[in-house]
């Protein structure tokens, strides 16, 4: 909340203490310790701009009727100070306190004077915290689902960032184990076939069209020098021509996509480095392990997870979790962060147990460790979803999704909806532009502004400060509804922050936008009285300023004009 709102707050539990004080000294209530009791925002504004439980949360102690309690509140509070007007009783007991306009005004003035700042906090006191987010396997381009996590992971980074959190971002490339062999089996039957006849694609390979392209680009550089070669050469030469051109493409595409991260961690570095081999030692030596059939086991139904692992097979190579695990420890102790957040698909509920069990036997606190769990996104389009076919070929990838819509619409869209619900992306929605489509709306809001300002310039009024006599003039029911949600925006984001749920942003500055159309269709701006013309012109600088904020946070143009 804002600054302004906080204190407000804080006055009127003061305030409320110190009737509760007097009226114990007086004898009017017993002696007795005062229970807790909340301050809120009441739904209905009916009832107030503030409401507190006080009487009702102090009956028992006081073996008093809430009622009577709460009018002998209203006796002893002292509201002369402050920007508390008046204080009433309704229902049960419930305390309303409302605010005077000078309240309002001071919003206001607080929102311009922050600036670029305003939104912000230090909530999080700095604690580093790592996001890793799409880290799409490397053997082929992004799909649709890579899109929603690249939106919510990099929304949720800025997010934690404007919320006081010190954040990185790290894409995870995996370059060893399982798919890099299919990759390489796939690379190799597809160059084969462009010298050879009956050799068949395995079923469980990637048949995809970037397979086919990157098998003739390497044939045109080394024509047939590799059909008769050793096949542990030929599947390396082919991988290491392929692999790097799609990293590449990922970083290209993300950057596209406005997503920079701050590392690109290389599975392989933790082969390389030995800490792989180190975690498995770890365990070794935490008793967490045992040998069956030939293969290691890792004792995880004893630290959380329904059943055992095995880190080890009996061909002695480590399965997919063990370099995982070295990951997730190089995060959390090598290089010392204190979360690491990633953001992952429906199909890694189950991983999230392993995980968390590999670390609680590591010695390391799981609780450090947060995922949040993204599910599946489907295309629209006229009505109909897309059919999807990785295996096909025929996926849509996130290139040729940002060459259909608007970056802005996608990062957009993409967060309009909390990670763990379903999406259908509409696809002519997402390139429409009207009030139907929320981030063209958003835009035209501030736009509108920028409109309305260079108006009055052009007609010869010099913006300046309003006086606090003239900022009390905003006193329409309008005029409150906006700067009431104006001052709640360093709450939403720490709310977005706290819930891993960028979608809350998204919420908030669409109805930021609602509120001013509904504010700038009921009161004309560019009035004839000079002072409450500078004041709302100073509540449209204020929600231009908003929106400019929150629209940067989440890396989606601010225009000027449309």
């Amino acid at each position: 909340m804002s600054l302004i709102v906080k204190e407000t707050q804080n006055d009127i539990r003061t305030k409320i203490l110190d009737a509760l004080g007097r009226a114990i000294a007086s004898g009017e209530l017993p002696g007795e310790p005062i229970p807790g009791f909340v301050i809120e925002v009441p739904a209905n504004r009916a009832n107030g701009d503030f409401s507190s439980n006080v009487a009702m949360a102090s009956a028992r102690a006081f073996k008093k009727a809430p009622a009577q309690i709460a009018q002998i509140i209203l006796n002893n509070v002292d509201l002369s100070q402050g920007f508390v007007e008046k204080a009433e009783i309704a229902g049960p007991g419930f305390l309303n306190f409302y605010l005077k306009q000078d309240f309002y005004g001071a919003i206001v003035k607080d929102v311009i004077e922050k600036g670029e700042g305003y939104g912000r906090s230090d909530y999080g006191k700095g604690k580093k915290m790592l996001v890793e987010f799409v880290s799409a396997n490397p053997t082929g381009p992004m799909h649709i689902g890579n899109a929603r996590g690249g939106a919510i992971g990099d929304c949720l980074a800025s997010v934690l960032d404007w919320a006081g959190f010190d954040v990185s971002r790290e894409f995870y490339i995996n370059d060893a184990g399982n798919q890099i062999e299919k990759f390489a089996t796939s690379l190799e039957v597809r160059y084969l076939q462009i010298y050879k006849d009956g050799i068949e694609m395995p079923e469980d390979a990637y048949h995809g069209a970037d397979i086919t392209e990157h098998a003739k680009a390497f044939a045109e550089e080394f024509n047939d020098k590799y059909v008769d070669a050793p096949q542990e050469e030929r599947r390396k030469a082919l991988v290491d021509f392929a692999l790097p051109k799609n990293i590449e493409g990922l970083e290209r595409d993300l950057g596209k996509y406005r997503i920079k991260y701050d590392k690109w961690f290389r599975e392989s570095e933790l082969h390389k480095s030995g800490a792989v081999k180190s975690v498995i030692d770890a365990l070794k030596e935490k008793g967490a392990t045992y040998e069956q059939d030939g293969a290691l086991w890792f004792k995880a139904s004893e630290y959380g997870n329904e059943k055992d692992i095995v880190l080890i097979r009996s061909n002695g190579l480590p399965t997919y979790i063990v370099p995982d695990i070295a990951y997730h420890y190089n995060k959390l102790v090598t290089r010392g962060y204190d979360k690491a957040i990633d953001v992952l698909g429906a199909d890694h509920h189950g991983y999230v147990a392993r995980m968390k069990a590999a670390l609680t036997a590591l010695g390391l606190d799981a609780d450090r460790l947060d995922i949040v769990i993204m599910q599946m996104v489907n295309l629209v389009q006229n009505g109909e979803t897309i059919k999807l076919s990785k295996r096909s070929g025929k996926a849509i990838t996130l290139s040729t999704l940002l060459d259909e819509v608007p970056i802005d619409a996608a990062r957009f869209f993409f967060n309009l909806r909390e990670p763990n619900s379903h999406f259908d992306f509409d696809m002519e929605l997402a390139i429409k532009q009207s009030s139907e489509n929320p981030v063209y709306y958003v835009q035209y809001a501030h736009a509108r502004i920028c409109s309305i300002l260079r108006k009055a310039e052009s007609e010869g009024v010099i913006l300046r400060t309003p006086t606090d006599e003239e900022l009390a003039m905003l006193c329409g029911s309008e005029e409150r509804e906006l700067i009431r949600h104006l001052s709640t925006l360093t709450d939403e984001i720490i709310l977005s922050a706290k819930t891993y749920d960028p979608a809350k942003i998204t919420h908030y500055v669409v109805e930021l936008a609602t509120l001013f159309h509904k504010f700038y269709n009921a009161e004309r701006v560019m009035t004839e009285d000079e002072g409450l013309m500078q004041a709302r012109l100073y509540l449209c600088t204020a929600v231009k300023n908003t929106i400019r904020n929150i629209l940067t946070m989440l890396k989606i143009t601010v225009p000027e004009s449309m």
